[in-house]
């Protein structure tokens, strides 16, 4: 097996494992799971710092982001996305297919959303229903500001949906703080319960908007409305994948009881960075790194394929490329959830130093031991 020391799926310890084996009952009859069911979710909204519900949809992370889409779109509506990375725009794709009309507002990739350039834009250009954000776009590491960007959004009477699904555990993150619709979460990256679901929080104003709506969801399996008064029927929708939630709900316990998550993240990402660095390797970004996965531009000595192989090959290490307009151009060395930790993260540090070594790249110093001289400052 490999270490997958990628920017999700990431490692699963073996509770979780352990909780997805428990025996199954009917989902769709046995009380007590929904009971289970309503206690995760009510746990979850907690741990993100919110009154707003949440649902657990039956899904790759991927279904959160067209559901919250599919619930508020109606055709015709303006949708402000805003891009700076390959998932901000994505969200274009889902507007449309619902009917939408996606303004697509692109900024610099190198750095996060600039909240002031972001005003000027909204002072003359504000007629939208909801906008769309990414809050870690993974695919480049950048981190957005939810905590300034969504308030203002809102401050121009636009609702807010948030793709957290990189962030969310790695990053500091209150929803009602940040006054997030729709954030969306899922299960295989910080939180670190294998892929297959997806969780969103719905805001009142979000259900009120659904609720308003003059045309039908066009969608059965990507619409939020049809958990209305499932609690309370004692009944889903779907048949809920119950060992997928026994695993999520130990993977929630984990993080509940883990009060130095975020300051490991932190100091972890940090120690990766200026590693890095210092050892003469390019980061992709400028500034707004996410301390869930560090992006280093591939040395042209070598390339992204050539590095992938020789860590999964001679070092039983997994580490990332990336998509799109960066395939090809950036490793991604994912330290979320269970990977963030400095036992994995040095053997993953000395297994790239070698790795760069044999594939001709000069380094300046020891990747290996400035990582870990920068977890012992932070300690």
């Amino acid at each position: 097996m490999y270490k997958i020391m990628t920017p999700g799926p990431t490692q699963v310890e073996e509770n979780i494992r352990l909780a997805r084996a428990r025996e199954c009952t009917n989902p769709d009859l046995d009380e007590t799971f929904v009971e289970f069911y309503k206690e995760t979710c009510e746990q979850i909204s907690r741990l993100l710092h919110t009154g707003n519900e949440t649902l657990i949809l039956g899904g790759e992370g991927i279904l959160g982001l067209e559901a919250a889409c599919a619930s508020l779109t109606e055709p015709g509506d303006n949708v402000l996305v805003l891009d700076n990375g390959v998932y901000g725009r994505g969200f274009a794709d889902f507007v449309s297919m619902y009917g939408g009309k996606p303004e697509i507002h692109t900024v610099d990739d190198r750095n996060p959303i600039d909240s002031r350039e972001l005003e000027k834009f909204l002072q003359a250009n504000h007629e939208y229903k909801y906008a769309t954000l990414v809050h870690c776009d993974t695919p480049s590491g950048i981190l957005n500001d939810v905590h300034v960007l969504c308030p203002l959004l809102k401050k121009y009477g636009i609702l807010t949906v948030v793709d957290s699904v990189s962030a969310m555990f790695g990053e500091a993150l209150d929803v009602d703080k940040a006054e997030i619709d729709i954030l969306c979460g899922g299960s295989q990256k910080a939180v670190s319960a294998p892929p297959g679901l997806t969780f969103v929080t719905v805001s009142d104003e979000a259900k009120k908007a659904m609720e308003e709506r003059k045309t039908p969801i066009a969608s059965f399996y990507a619409n939020l409305k049809v958990f209305e008064g499932c609690y309370e029927a004692k009944w889903f929708p779907y048949t809920m994948p119950i060992s997928d939630i026994y695993g999520l709900r130990a993977a929630f316990d984990n993080i509940e009881k883990d009060k130095d998550m975020l300051a490991r993240h932190a100091k972890i990402a940090h120690a990766c960075r200026q590693a890095v660095t210092e050892a003469g390797l390019k980061l992709h970004l400028e500034s707004g790194y996410s301390n869930t996965v560090t992006v280093f531009d591939v040395p042209k000595e070598t390339t992204a394929q050539e590095i992938l192989d020789v860590m999964r090959k001679e070092h039983n290490i997994m580490l990332a490329g990336s998509v799109d307009s960066l395939a090809g151009r950036v490793i991604r060395i994912g330290h979320m959830g269970s990977n963030a930790n400095e036992k994995d993260m040095t053997e993953t540090m000395e297994a790239l130093e070698q790795t760069l070594e044999k594939l001709g790249v000069p380094l300046k110093c020891s990747l290996k031991q400035q990582f870990c001289r920068w977890c012992e400052r932070n300690d």
